[in-house]
């Protein structure tokens, strides 16, 4: 039986309490919002990857709402970030600020030092600013004046962002893109779900206060230390290794794409299709599991050719035909 797992605050957690809590996260995010159960699972799975998430769609399909409301059943601090575009790096990461009394300057931290940061409409700040976050995302750590600062543990950037092609947005640099763990897609919900929206907003849903529709803490970090533990010791075979191995390369031989899938990409492929493993009640890896999270770990770390693009040819397209080609093992 796996060991219990214990947070700074002396609070235990066995890892199949810390998969029903992250159950009732996925529950406790519902309430909230309607039909977006895959970008839901998005966002778990990166918790438990201690990954980052862009969540991209249309003006008004709840991607602020969605990490807002991931923020209310979890037990850990959060902060938001509007990027608009005269937001300075400093903004974002802190900066030295002079104290009168000591004659001394002194760090004053940004909102990135928290446990969940919402970085709202991320590419409607210019390159430089995006940049900001760059260290942090990837080194847990800030610079500022040459001296490294540790951000906190748990920490996550969820960020939403409307597609390039609206007004007034900056597309994000290939290197900031490939710190996020995974690009998920918030549609335009069906008929039914938009019924179901439109319903609770009658009915009083005001999505400004999401304590008056139920939401409350249900998960913290002790559970995620627990689950992330768990995760770690979910069993991947050589074969499935391979499998992802096969997927990515092949990114790199299609005709369609001008880049394709770096091992760094491969490595966040394994991480999310174990991830997702231990979340459906496996301690190991079948081929499903790749193919679940292909898509969303995938997409943002290629580019298509002008001419494929041109031809209505997408990212997701192209993945999904190697998905195809690929051998699956058995």
């Amino acid at each position: 039986m796996m060991d219990p797992t214990t947070d700074n605050a002396g609070k235990t957690a066995h890892p199949d309490a810390a998969r029903a809590s992250l159950e009732a996260l996925r529950a406790e995010i519902a309430k909230a919002v309607v039909g977006q159960d895959p970008a839901v699972t998005g966002l778990v799975v990166a918790l438990l990857c201690r990954g980052h998430v862009l969540l991209e769609g249309v003006p008004g399909v709840a991607k602020t709402l969605l990490v807002r409301a991931l923020a209310a059943a979890l037990e850990l601090d959060t902060k938001r970030v509007q990027f608009t575009p005269d937001l300075m790096p400093s903004d974002v990461t802190g900066s030295l600020v002079y104290d009168t009394r000591s004659a001394e300057f002194s760090f004053q931290p940004g909102p990135v030092f928290t446990n969940l940061l919402l970085a709202d409409e991320i590419n409607r700040t210019p390159p430089k600013t995006q940049s900001s976050l760059l260290e942090a995302m990837e080194e847990r750590q800030v610079t500022v004046d040459g001296t490294p600062r540790p951000l906190p543990d748990p920490f996550l950037v969820a960020a939403t962002q409307n597609p390039v092609e609206y007004e007034g947005t900056y597309p994000l640099p290939e290197a900031q893109l490939d710190r996020f763990l995974l690009k998920l897609t918030v549609p335009l919900p069906s008929r039914e779900d938009e019924i179901d929206v439109l319903t609770r907003h009658a009915s009083g849903f005001d999505p400004r206060d999401l304590k008056a529709a139920g939401v409350h803490p249900v998960a913290g970090a002790a559970d995620l230390e627990a689950a992330r533990t768990a995760v770690a010791r979910t069993t991947v075979s050589p074969e499935i290794t391979a499998y992802v191995v096969d997927i990515c390369r092949a990114t790199r031989e299609s005709p369609s794409l001008t880049l394709g899938v770096s091992p760094r990409g491969a490595t966040a492929l394994l991480s999310t299709a174990r991830a997702w493993a231990w979340l459906t009640g496996r301690d190991y890896v079948i081929p499903d599991d790749v193919k679940a999270l292909a898509l969303p770990t995938l997409r943002h770390r290629v580019q298509l050719r002008p001419e494929a693009e041109m031809e209505g040819v997408t990212a997701d397209s192209v993945i999904n035909a190697i998905l195809t080609h690929v051998p699956v093992p058995r």
